[in-house]
């Protein structure tokens, strides 16, 4: 095992130091637990749309500033930054009176973790030319979650396999049945663009979802692909639009070194070497092979498409360092009420991690922090003020089902807590009947509107559209869906495991606020998101998430009460899971 450098030390610290003195940190644990922070107005009707319950911004801000601050440092995965943390999500738990979950006692769920910091080299040559090194992290990126101090995939074959999905319910295979072990595949992100036949300038809604991103569009899905069909390598051509980012997203996240959960073997999900390529080098690439990048791309949105050797070999070498790490997921619960439905289970999901310190950037160490204050301190702090809702409730409406409160690691590096909780949950998933995720809440005020992510897969949505209605808001579906946003964070991983989910995004019609607001999360994602200028900002209105919170709250709360949970809808991918775990 070799030794992480410098930077990389910074997030691979002991978990346990001594006990903090009174901070910031303890200040703000005690601060929001005053009576009048969370307010539960029980009325005489039973229906639980009726239980009025207030989310307090206020209170949601104390946490928000307290995660965000310099004493937290990033809340890095493994470093004294998780510490802080932890001890702060368990203190408001405590004083709260949300109970433990884990079958220990605690609250802390042991999450193994492999830190791995990849140096990658490529290089390409067509047949009987001269061979091409491309720049790393500019031209590609590549990395290795092989616990080794070199992998390398020496002299292999390229082969374009299109948009790399094999989906029957589509009558769509990108493979043909072609032989694919041990060559480097290259591939399109995102579905086939399939043009509508009977509109024109539209995307065909009957396939792939259309405008939406699916499933077999994410960068996940085609990894996984490539493993399975034993490939050596996975290379993914970039293009920002169809991808949902820049190219910069892509060497900020895996260009720093990344996270894994601790397996015998190589990881699930991921071939040898994956890694991604810009588009103007995939198109120096399709060239030296004589091929033409968009001939090929055009010829991809065809269900007769193969697999087609594009007479290049690649060489990828990636020196690997790497270490042990120990990170946990922090899980309460309020038990259920109902002694037939206590052993399922309502979960609400929050991601605590963030990207750290980078001590190599300019300036004071405030400026060498990803404070990850919308991201996600926002989401934790709605979590806990969610979960305080439900514990202010008196018994007469205390939740039929368990509620579970999972804040979760390592979100930032692949969604691994949640993906460890869901193969390791306290209680099983077939008895989990929902997941409602929080992740990145609402700042700038209220709205009439809120955004389902994933609108149309379960009928979960009815749950999100009935407590909208009792605020007089609409619900709208995910406005840029080509970018994903469902596959891409916690509730992912719960929904791939059969799960059904729920996903917000907050609003865009802004009450009370001036045409601009709209565009704030455009500037905040362009500007801030996933750098150090992620920070608690004097223009906040913690309205808006608090009346976000308010909205979970409420479908959450009317999934406890009800007979049976939602159900998956007809041509939802995860519909088949779930069926399997029923044992259907």
């Amino acid at each position: 095992m070799i030794t992480p450098s410098r930077p990389v030390q910074a997030f691979l610290l002991a978990l346990f130091i001594p006990a903090m003195t009174p901070t910031l940190a303890q200040a703000a644990v005690a601060a929001p637990l005053v009576a009048h922070s969370v307010r539960a107005e029980p009325r005489a009707e039973a229906r639980p749309e009726t239980a009025a319950v207030k989310i307090d911004g206020a209170a949601m801000l104390r946490h928000v500033q307290a995660l965000a601050s310099d004493e937290f440092e990033g809340r890095a995965p493994g470093s004294r930054g998780e510490t802080v943390t932890l001890n702060y999500l368990q203190d408001v738990f405590k004083k709260t009176g949300i109970a433990p979950a884990m079958p220990d006692g605690g609250y802390l769920q042991n999450v193994p973790m492999l830190y791995m910091q990849s140096t990658p080299s490529l290089s390409y040559a067509p047949v009987g030319g001269k061979s091409v090194t491309l720049a790393y992290p500019d031209d590609f990126i590549a990395w290795s979650m092989r616990a080794e101090r070199k992998v390398s995939v020496a002299n292999s074959e390229l082969v374009f396999v299109g948009y790399g999905v094999t989906a029957p319910e589509f009558q769509w295979d990108d493979y043909k049945g072609a032989d694919l072990k041990g060559k480097t595949l290259v591939m399109l992100i995102n579905d086939p663009p399939l043009p509508d036949p009977k509109k024109k300038g539209k995307l065909d809604d009957a396939m792939f979802g259309g405008a939406a991103m699916t499933y077999y569009g994410r960068w996940t899905y085609k990894f996984a692909m490539a493993a399975k069909l034993g490939a050596a390598g996975a290379l993914i051509v970039h293009e920002t639009k169809p991808a949902g980012y820049p190219f910069d997203v892509m060497r900020n996240s895996f260009g720093r070194g990344n996270y894994g959960i601790k397996v015998k073997g190589d990881t699930p999900g991921l071939p040898p070497v994956p890694g991604w390529l810009s588009l103007a080098r995939a198109r120096d690439l399709f060239k030296a092979g004589g091929h033409d990048f968009d001939a090929l791309k055009k010829a991809a949105l065809s269900r007769d498409f193969k697999p087609v050797p594009l007479g290049v070999t690649a060489s990828i070498a990636v020196a690997n360092a790497w270490g042990d790490m120990a990170s946990h997921n922090v899980v309460g619960k309020i038990d259920g009420s109902d002694p037939k439905l206590k052993d399922e289970a309502v979960v609400y999901t929050a991601h605590w991690d963030h990207f750290g310190i980078d001590d190599t950037l300019p300036g004071p160490r405030s400026k060498q922090i990803f404070h990850g204050a919308l991201d996600n301190a926002t989401g934790v702090a709605a979590l806990l003020e969610i979960a305080r809702a439900y514990k202010a409730l008196p018994p007469a409406r205390a939740p039929k089902r368990t509620v579970l409160f999972v804040l979760t690691t390592g979100e930032e590096r692949g969604q691994l807590g949640a993906q460890f909780y869901t193969r390791h949950p306290v209680l099983p998933l077939a008895k989990t009947v929902l997941s409602i995720n929080l992740d990145g809440m609402n700042v700038w005020g209220k709205t009439r509107d809120v955004i389902l992510s994933g609108h149309g897969k379960s009928a979960a949505d009815d749950l999100v559209m009935a407590a909208a209605k009792q605020q007089g808001r609409i619900v709208k579906p995910e406005m840029h869906a080509e970018s994903g946003m469902f596959y891409r964070g916690d509730q992912f991983e719960f929904a791939r495991a059969g799960v059904p989910v729920i996903f917000t995004q907050g609003g865009v019609d802004y009450i009370g606020k001036p045409p601009g607001q709209a565009g704030k999360l455009a500037q905040y994602t362009a500007h801030d998101y996933h750098t150090v200028n992620d920070t608690v900002q004097p223009d906040w209105d913690m309205a808006g998430a608090a009346q976000d919170a308010e909205l979970l709250f409420h479908a959450g709360y009317r999934a406890a009460q009800e007979a049976s949970g939602p159900q998956w809808k007809a041509g939802a991918e995860f519909k088949a899971v779930r069926e399997a775990a029923a044992g259907k």
